[in-house]
């Protein structure tokens, strides 16, 4: 018989985070078990420190006590067949020491360390004698070390203020842990990027760019990147694109980010989990909606430009996180016909209009286009949808010298006078533009059956 293999919890790669426990959930061993387990690994933790914490920030530290926590690893590393260990707060030399040892006794396969010395609240999370023990005994055995800009300036010893100083300082710090490839993060450091600078044991330096996201609630940051860091190298990626997938994987998790109390919540690790599930559901979405439209005569919906229906991912970034119909929807006789099956990035039009609304609200993931007839808008009025216009005629001359722009700016203006965002958005067009009607909504049938009642067809 031929042997299965296909992964599942039992073939899993083991990943082990020695770290702090958050009572609150967002950051410390919490956090990286769930980023494991999001991610396709099984988690083991090792807790160095019981914390009194909430979104506000860290009030109090308890250490584990060492014997209780040399037992811990020495139990975990000789039993468990740990792949990858990442670590995270070890608030002292004692702590720091007795993880090397083990570590350096066990030896896995990949050794992330990531340098954590100060809470968000700016409590300190490892002491000065932590501190030296951690570059005396732990930095040497990294495969990977994970410093922000504050805990480079730390390790390089001159201040971190921007890009260059970035490249400067992971290139020295390298130069001295020579075994270990250094990622300074660059999330710290305004733009509307976010860079982070990465420096091989060869030599090689790497720039890593993704897009900024603007969300407060960034708890657990650090953790979550260095755990699924750890768990992309210990399903045999190479360090550069472990470091691409997992600056990927933080992109959406701080997307996801939400409020949790009063302070600072949490990123959102399930926020990747999330879109890899629902991508199936939004295929089907537009094809429940492509049935719907197709079941009734709606030439006369169809403009010159003909339609498409967008849906996005519930976290979507880009183009290529919404669907809609390649080639477009045409019409055809008294109805409509399409080219082919709904797909992923095949219409940057109709996904920059969701792409925008859903900066406004998140639930706003789909949208239509119409032919433009002020009848339509008349009976979309009466019906009670809220209704917007942009004029194209006032698009500034930068806009318009930029591509794909156009629409962002439309939508963003349509959008300015209303609280939420609108039923319908239009343009009565422009020179060689054709005016267009646009319906919003949650779905893509919402949006189909918003357009029939438009449209005055059912």
């Amino acid at each position: 018989m031929a042997e299965c293999t296909q992964r599942d919890e039992r073939t899993a790669p083991v990943v082990l985070t020695i770290a702090g426990s958050d009572p609150s959930g967002g950051a410390g061993i919490q956090q990286d078990l769930r980023t494991f387990s999001v991610l396709g690994g099984f988690g083991a933790a090792v807790p160095t420190a019981l914390t009194v914490q909430n979104s506000r920030g860290v009030f109090e530290v308890m250490p584990v006590p060492i014997e209780h926590l040399d037992l811990q690893l020495e139990k975990v590393l000789e039993d468990i067949p740990v792949v990858a260990a990442k670590t995270g707060m070890l608030v002292n030399d004692e702590i720091v020491k007795k993880c090397a040892e083990h570590l350096d006794t066990f030896r896995p396969e990949f050794i992330v360390v990531d340098p954590v010395l100060y809470s968000k609240n700016g409590r300190v999370l490892l002491d000065t004698p932590g501190w030296e023990a951690m570059k005396e005994f732990l930095l040497p055995m990294a495969d990977v070390i994970t410093p922000n800009m504050q805990e480079a300036e730390a390790l390089w010893g001159r201040p971190v203020k921007d890009l260059d100083d970035m490249r400067a300082a992971v290139v020295e710090i390298q130069a001295r842990w020579k075994k270990s490839a250094i990622v300074v993060k660059g999330g710290h450091m305004a733009g509307d990027s976010v860079v982070d600078v990465v420096c091989m044991p060869s030599g090689g330096i790497y720039e890593i760019t993704r897009q900024r996201v603007e969300n407060p609630h960034t708890h657990g940051t650090g953790c979550a990147y260095s755990a699924a860091l750890t768990l992309f190298l210990a399903r045999g990626m190479d360090t550069i694109a472990a470091c691409e997938a997992a600056a990927r994987f933080m992109t959406l998790s701080i997307k996801g980010g939400f409020k949790m109390g009063e302070g600072i919540g949490p990123v959102n690790p399930l926020a990747f989990l999330r879109n890899e599930v629902e991508q199936g559901q939004v295929l089907r979405g537009l094809e429940a909606a492509w049935n719907l439209l197709s079941s009734y005569q709606c030439r006369a919906l169809v403009p010159e430009v003909q339609i498409n229906i967008g849906y996005a991912l519930p976290y979507a970034m880009s183009v290529e996180d919404v669907a809609a119909f390649p080639g477009r929807i045409v019409g055809l006789g008294q109805g409509v016909a399409r080219v082919g099956c709904p797909a992923f990035g095949a219409s940057s039009h109709v996904a920059r209009i969701v792409l925008t609304a859903m900066e406004k609200d998140p639930a706003m993931r789909a949208a239509m286009n119409i032919r433009y007839d002020e009848s339509y808008l008349k009976r979309a009025k009466a019906l009670g949808y809220m209704v917007a216009e942009f004029a194209r005629s006032e698009e500034p001359g930068h806009i318009k010298e930029k591509e794909g722009s156009t629409l962002v700016w439309g939508v963003k203006q349509a959008m300015t006078n209303h609280e939420s965002v609108p039923d319908v958005i239009f343009d009565t067009g422009d020179i060689g533009k054709e005016p267009i009607i646009r319906v919003l909504g949650c779905n893509p049938t919402e949006v189909v059956e918003k357009a029939l009642r438009i449209g005055g067809i059912i």
